[in-house]
């Protein structure tokens, strides 16, 4: 296991609140936006969420490229994938947050997500507990350190290239109709 630095973990945690402060600014913590995003009624958690990938993959990959960075890559697990995509599914219909937005709905001074915080919590103490046993499932359909530039033997800015314009015709688009 590796231990990162003070000032690598103080860099996590100021970065975790920036972002949870544009969460909240950008009103995706708040329930009612969150349903209205799963019921297919306001696209503002996918434009915000697809922003920030957009951003990230740009600025992680110029931090790779300058040495600033590495990348450690997970390894592809269908199994654990799809288990984990449906306990996300489930947690977020629950409690109406996701992770993220759940501690920054908390931070927002919301009791209701206090709830989803302890469910965190217990699914994570349960997780540990039961990961030994689980393991060689979770396992099972590993198909190693996979990404979309290593399958295509691409480098990786055509992709984030075709994600940015993606997100970019869509603002343009989204803002032409609500002319």
């Amino acid at each position: 296991m590796r231990v990162e630095g003070p000032g690598k973990l103080a860099l996590g945690l100021g970065t975790g609140v920036a972002f949870g402060a544009l969460l909240q600014k950008g009103r995706v913590a708040k329930y009612d936006v969150i349903v209205d995003q799963l019921l297919l009624r306001d696209p503002t958690v996918a434009k915000v969420m697809a922003t920030a990938i957009a951003v990230g993959a740009v600025g992680v990959q110029g931090l790779v490229q300058s040495g600033r960075a590495s990348l450690e890559i997970k390894p592809l697990r269908l199994v654990s994938i799809v288990g984990g995509g449906a306990l996300f599914g489930a947690g977020l219909a629950i409690n109406g947050y996701c992770p993220g937005t759940t501690i920054a709905a908390v931070g927002e001074g919301r009791r209701d997500a206090l709830w989803g915080v302890l469910g965190m919590l217990a699914g994570a103490a349960l997780y540990v507990r039961a990961y030994p046993r689980m393991k060689p499932a979770l396992e099972a359909a590993d198909r190693g350190k996979l990404t979309l530039p290593k399958a295509t033997r691409t480098s990786a800015w055509p992709w984030i290239a075709g994600l940015a314009s993606a997100v970019l015709a869509y603002a343009v688009i989204d803002r032409l109709r609500s002319r």
